[in-house]
């Protein structure tokens, strides 16, 4: 997990000594609170997971009010769910890691304050399960979910003149988190809030 963090890191710095505008770029690190959940036909209640983001990033000015912002991320996501399974009603908690990589299209619409959209590549390091039922208690770690997720995130952000800035963005899951035989061809996707701050050098 921690080797697949520093190799995306490492991939991003290096990018950055190949450009001749290197001058440019605006290096900065990011962290924040996670509000996210699943959705899934197969679940009959769910509750929301609070966790974290932290990484680094590259903003990238192309023109006065549009900059291209590379990202690397540590996010804690999940959901807390009830299904029904072979007539038993399972309640879980779902707890999935990700080193997420978002390449954020930044405009600009006043000073400080831009709009912020982009696609985002999503690679599961770490995943957990609670389970409670009639008849089992189980808590294990395991490799139920998808090692690979495609997402997106919208969102604004803030920046003040001393380089501290505030951010927050609704994220998305464009393909499942868990493979469609782990969980009865049922489509589960991650979804939920990110709110942080960060600082620009």
């Amino acid at each position: 997990m921690k080797k697949t963090f520093l190799l995306i890191a490492i991939a991003i710095v290096g990018l950055s000594n190949s450009v001749n505008a290197q001058e440019y770029w605006n290096f900065g690190v990011k962290g924040g609170v996670n509000f996210t959940n699943m959705t899934s036909n197969g679940f009959k209640e769910k509750n929301s997971r609070t966790g974290f983001h932290l990484g680094l990033l590259a903003e990238i000015p192309v023109s006065d009010r549009f900059s291209v912002q590379p990202e690397v991320l540590y996010s804690t996501q999940g959901t807390e769910a009830t299904r029904m399974f072979s007539g038993d009603r399972i309640h879980g908690e779902y707890q999935l890691d990700y080193v997420q990589v978002p390449v954020i299209a930044k405009f600009y619409v006043l000073d400080g304050l831009a709009l912020e959209a982009g696609p985002s590549f999503n690679f599961l390091v770490e995943e957990e399960y609670d389970f409670e039922s009639n008849s089992l208690s189980l808590e294990q770690d395991s490799e139920l979910g998808s090692t690979f997720e495609l997402g997106g995130a919208v969102g604004l952000s803030y920046k003040f003149n001393n380089g501290f800035f505030l951010n927050g963005r609704y994220a998305l899951g464009f393909t499942d988190a868990f493979d469609d035989s782990n969980f009865d061809s049922d489509a589960i996707k991650n979804s939920g809030f990110q709110l942080g701050v960060g600082f620009q050098f």
